[in-house]
Parts: structure tokens; C-alpha cells; sequence
């Protein structure tokens, strides 16, 4: 799976701590090379047809939209964007 990011996502990514940053970087890898890894704790969010979310942490989640092969990175934070997701 090819991963773009987006305006959105590259705002809400620099303002992480470093620590969250090396976990993303891990992660993203993963999504890339295995969507399904049970550590990312890959899921679809309900209501939503087409956007997934993935754990970073138990408190940071990362959301992306899929279209066809590629996968654009929404937004990044804590478990409250999944309110908005």
C-alpha cells in the first residue's frame, strides 16, 4: 500500500514529542508492508466507508482515508480525533 499524507496530517505530526514521532515512523512501515500486523490494531471506523484507524499508542491513534491502493493520512493526535475523524 502506497501512503501519502496530507496538509492535515503533516501539521497535527509536527507538533508530536519525538518519542510519538520514532513510534509513527514504526507504524507507518508496518501499515505499508502489512495492514493487518496486529500491533496497529487496524480497524475501520464505524459509519465511515471508506476511513481506518491505527494505534500508535493506546492513546494516539492515526486515521486514513483508502482509495483504491493508496492510503492518505488524515490526522494524527489522540483517541478524541476519532470523534472527528
Amino acid at each position: 500500500m502506497h501512503i501519502e499524507a496530507t496538509a492535515t496530517f503533516t501539521k497535527l505530526y509536527k507538533k508530536l514529542p519525538s518519542n510519538i514521532k520514532e513510534k509513527v515512523k514504526k507504524a507507518l512501515k508496518l501499515l505499508q508492508n502489512n495492514p493487518s500486523h496486529p500491533s496497529l490494531r487496524h480497524r475501520k471506523i464505524a459509519g465511515q466507508y471508506d476511513i481506518f484507524e491505527i494505534s500508535i499508542t493506546m492513546n494516539y491513534r492515526i486515521t486514513y482515508q483508502k482509495i483504491r491502493e493508496i492510503a492518505y493520512l488524515r490526522k494524527i493526535g489522540t483517541h478524541d480525533i476519532l470523534n472527528k475523524p
